[in-house]
């Protein structure tokens, strides 16, 4: 697992023109990383199974690479499904669950850091500037943001939040923004 973490470098492929932003998606990561597991002669595997907590129906994914037969590494993370997303059927919607449950597990198994790079001009503008650097994003708060089914819900949850953990949450918070418009 070190030597596929330290190797892999999975740019941010997509941008997202709402918010002025570079992001990946889980398709980029799985690209990134298939010529490595292939060198190294590992595989990956991603699984979905659908779990009801409470009255929400949860998108749970699964992320696990294998040499041979033995587990190697393995990270799950949820997604909750949208009760209704205006334009989308009911496999699309368990669909974009799934993705975003699947780059978070992938983010999980494969060391992604989804805040900023170091070796960046907006790395290196922000510490010529005065402001504080924001400290990485949380996890869990992360998944929080991702399983808003609406505006409203997503408002509510960030009004919560510390201006430290809206500083570090901010690229979250608008690429769901983006994806519940």
């Amino acid at each position: 697992m070190n030597k596929i973490q330290k190797t892999l470098k999975a740019p941010k492929g997509q941008f997202n023109s709402f918010g002025k932003y570079k992001y990946r998606s889980c398709e980029d990561i799985v690209e990134a990383v298939k010529p490595i597991l292939a060198d190294l002669g590992c595989h990956l595997i991603l699984s979905d199974d659908v779990v009801l907590v409470g009255d929400r129906i949860y998108v749970k994914a699964t992320a696990s690479i294998y040499k041979d037969s033995e587990l190697v590494g393995q990270s799950t993370a949820f997604a909750r499904e949208a009760s209704d997303k205006k334009g989308m059927d009911d496999s699309q919607i368990t669909g974009t669950a799934s993705s975003y449950a699947r780059k978070y597990a992938l983010n999980g198994l494969l060391a992604i850091d989804d805040t900023k790079d170091a070796d960046t001009n907006e790395h290196t503008q922000a510490r010529a500037s005065s402001k504080p650097q924001a400290a990485a994003p949380d996890p869990v708060l992360t998944n929080k943001l991702h399983a808003c089914t609406n505006v409203d819900e997503l408002s509510a949850l960030w009004q919560t939040l510390t201006p430290d953990q809206r500083i570090a949450h901010n690229d979250v918070k608008n690429e769901v923004k983006q994806r519940l418009a």
